[in-house]
């Protein structure tokens, strides 16, 4: 009988135990994932950070995670209020890494991850669940849309902000550098607006194994099909080079490529 009550006893502490851990587990997976966004939107000047969170969460919060559409996240597109950048908007499409050592390294473009429309959540995962009013960043379905729709409204918002000349990486080490179904080209380009944008030049990343260049079909499309009245360019630059120039702040970056 005393073999039984202390097995009982040791059952009860270990669920105990579990529950404890878990419900621990998952408060510190959501002060992670504010704690972060917090931490980087304070590196934006003139921007009321909680606010910001607040409007973040409304996109996805007491909502299906399979149903979040792109507008439930207007509220954060509105309090981030980013303004116009004329010259200095760098679009990519499988090229992030270079893109964002690049921008890392020198100020004279930005990425959408750069900004407060992307920075604040750039590598994390989070959903929400109809009837609750937490943040998960874990046991999110598969059909989980709260990641994608937000991406393709911010991807929407930083091509609004593109004026003047705007620029894209492409990846000369893939067959169709300008994939149709990429964000790029479904959301982004849209996006580009004559006569506020005046020029889209395309920088070509030739890696060692480049099995393309500047005349390559898709990139006869991506000129087609650009708002009338905005210019296009493209130069072949070999990765090499952009890391050079990326590492020596003397080099004007016009003269990148």
């Amino acid at each position: 009988m005393r073999r039984m009550v202390v097995f009982v006893v040791v059952v009860v502490v270990v669920v105990v135990g579990l529950a404890l851990g878990l419900g621990l587990g998952l408060t510190l997976c959501r002060r992670s994932i504010k704690d972060t966004f917090l931490k980087r939107c304070q590196k934006f000047k003139d921007l009321n950070c909680q606010h910001v969170w607040d409007a973040f969460q409304r996109g996805y919060i007491n909502r299906d995670p399979c149903t979040v559409t792109t507008d439930a996240y207007d509220p954060f597109i509105e309090a981030v209020s980013f303004k116009p950048q004329c010259n200095r908007v760098l679009f990519w499409s499988k090229t992030g890494e270079v893109a964002h050592s690049f921008t890392q390294k020198r100020d004279c473009l930005v990425t959408l991850e750069d900004t407060p429309l992307g920075a604040m959540v750039d590598g994390l995962t989070w959903c929400g669940k109809k009837g609750s009013n937490e943040t998960l960043s874990s046991g999110c379905p598969d059909c989980s849309n709260a990641k994608n729709a937000f991406w393709i409204r911010a991807s929407a918002a930083f091509a609004d902000t593109a004026c003047g000349n705007a620029s894209v990486m492409l990846s000369g080490s893939i067959q169709t550098p300008f994939n149709p179904n990429s964000t790029f080209a479904t959301v982004e380009v849209k996006g580009l607006r004559s006569p506020r944008v005046r020029r889209l030049n395309v920088v070509l990343v030739m890696e060692k194994k480049a099995v393309t260049n500047c005349t390559n079909g898709s990139l006869k499309n991506l000129q087609n099909v650009l708002d009338a009245g905005i210019g296009y360019g493209c130069k072949e630059v070999t990765r090499d080079q952009i890391d050079k120039c990326s590492s020596h702040p003397e080099i004007a970056c016009g003269a990148c490529w």
